[in-house]
């Protein structure tokens, strides 16, 4: 009897212990998600705001650009990890059914109204940093070097915390991230310069709507 007991005592602790595991890795992957779509934001953003400022660098044309970046990208995330969650929710439900005999446990189901709320939010918390860090900025250059210097503690902490919850190398992981938000904002520059200053002006010149000819287009 007693070892009947020691038995069942064991399994209920061997339950509790998977448990705790299923729900710890549950959370890892949520928190991983966030510091994902926080860095999308941040760096999307930052990089949007760079390559607008590169034609015209006015604090409102930047701050206006980066504003819908933040809006337009939160729903795209929200809208995608929505979609991407139902799908899964689907294949569950389903799974589930033919495992239960038609019972459903719904505690065990993923939300696609959370995951979708969760998204955007992520998003626009790396999105806002490049704002506010431009918002109180006037002098152009001066703006750039406060952007790029908030973005970069932003993305070497992001970085990190990515490194951390997916059990991987810090400072590999930091560097990866940082080089690549960088590497975001300088092709997003250069190719908006390239085409903003002589593109367009160019481009209105060969079909005759614009206001320069082609020499002075190349002057500018």
């Amino acid at each position: 009897m007693e070892s009947h007991n020691v038995n069942n005592s064991l399994n209920v602790d061997m339950e509790k212990d998977q448990e705790k595991v299923f729900d710890f890795s549950k959370r890892a992957q949520w928190l991983r998600a966030a510091v994902l779509g926080a860095n999308d934001g941040l760096v999307s953003t930052a990089s949007l705001m760079m390559g607008v400022g590169a034609v015209k660098g006015d604090v409102k044309t930047m701050m206006l650009s980066g504003f819908a970046g933040l809006v337009a990208g939160a729903c795209s995330m929200a809208i995608g990890e929505f979609v991407s969650v139902y799908s899964q929710y689907d294949i569950e439900v389903a799974q589930m059914k033919r495992e239960n005999g038609g019972e459903i446990e719904k505690e065990k189901l993923p939300s696609p109204m959370q995951a979708a709320a969760a998204s955007a939010l992520a998003f626009s918390l790396g999105a806002i940093v490049p704002l506010l860090a431009a918002a109180f900025v006037k002098e152009y250059k001066v703006r750039v070097g406060v952007i790029l210097a908030a973005v970069t503690l932003a993305l070497v902490m992001f970085g990190w915390l990515g490194a951390v919850l997916g059990k991987a190398p810090v400072v590999k992981s930091s560097a990866r991230v940082l080089i690549g938000g960088w590497l975001a904002m300088a092709v997003t520059f250069g190719l908006t310069k390239l085409v903003g200053s002589h593109g367009i002006c160019l481009l209105n010149a060969s079909v005759g709507t614009g206001d320069y000819s082609f020499e002075q287009c190349m002057s500018l």
